[in-house]
C-alpha cells in the first residue's frame, strides 16, 4: 500500500490501533511462551513459537528475555529485577528508558533498522510513510502499553512495601482486555504463573471474591 497516510487520517489512526493491540497481542504469546503453557506437553513447540514472536515483535532474543523474565518473577521490585528501575525515585520516563535499553539491545536495533530499510527498498520510497505508521510507532506504542500496564502501574513503589511486590489494576474484563490482554491483572499473574492470558480474568475474579469473603 503506498497510497500518503495522510489522504485517509481517521482510516489510519484505526489502522494504527489495531496494529498496536496486534503487536502486544505477539508479545502476549510470547510472553505465555516464556512460562511454557503454549503447549504444556511439548517445551520444544512451545519455545518454537516464542522465538518466532518475539522475532515478529521485534527481533528480540527469546532465550535472554526468557531468563530476564525468570530474574523478574523470582524476585520482583528487588535488586536483582531487570524491569524495576535502579534508582526507586526514577519517574516513568527514566524507567521506561531503562526498560528499553535492557530490552532493546544493539543487535535489535540493527534487525529492526535492516528489516524497514529492506521494506523501504523493496516497496519504493513512497513507501516510507506506510512503514513509519504501521511498523516503526505501533512497536513504540507497543512498548509503552506494555510497559505501562505490565511493569510501572503493577510494581511502582512497591519496593517500600516488603510484603507486596506486585499489584493487579482494577479494571473491568473488557477494558482489562483492550488495555493490554489482561496484563494488568499482574498479582494474579505472579501468583499463578502458569495461567494464559485469557485465565487470569477467572483467577481475578477468585482473587477478589476471597478478599470479600
Amino acid at each position: 500500500m503506498n497510497t500518503n497516510i495522510f489522504e485517509f487520517p481517521l482510516l489510519s489512526f484505526i489502522l494504527l490501533l489495531v496494529r498496536v493491540q496486534l503487536n502486544t497481542g505477539i508479545f502476549i504469546i510470547s510472553h505465555d511462551a516464556m512460562h511454557r503453557v503454549l503447549f504444556k506437553k511439548s517445551i520444544f513447540w512451545n519455545d518454537f513459537i516464542g522465538k518466532i514472536m518475539l522475532f515478529c515483535y521485534a527481533a528480540l532474543s527469546y532465550d535472554q528475555l526468557f531468563l530476564m523474565h525468570q530474574r523478574h518473577h523470582h524476585n520482583p521490585t528487588g535488586s536483582a529485577d531487570p524491569d524495576f528501575p535502579s534508582s526507586p525515585s526514577d519517574g516513568l520516563l527514566s524507567w521506561y528508558k531503562q526498560f528499553m535499553v535492557g530490552y532493546l539491545g544493539t543487535w535489535q536495533m540493527l534487525a529492526l533498522i535492516s528489516i524497514w530499510c529492506l521494506l523501504a527498498i523493496t516497496l519504493g520510497p513512497s513507501s516510507i510513510y506506510n512503514i513509519l505508521l504501521f511498523c516503526i510507532i505501533p512497536l513504540l506504542l507497543s512498548s509503552f502499553q506494555l510497559f505501562i500496564f505490565g511493569t510501572y502501574l503493577p510494581h511502582r513503589k512497591l519496593h517500600l512495601n516488603l510484603d507486596t511486590h506486585t499489584r493487579s489494576i482494577d479494571l473491568p474484563v473488557w477494558l482489562s482486555l483492550l488495555a493490554c490482554y489482561h496484563f494488568g491483572y499482574h498479582q494474579e499473574h505472579h501468583d499463578y504463573p502458569t495461567l494464559t492470558w485469557f485465565e487470569l480474568p477467572a483467577a481475578r475474579k477468585r482473587s477478589r471474591l476471597l478478599a470479600i469473603g
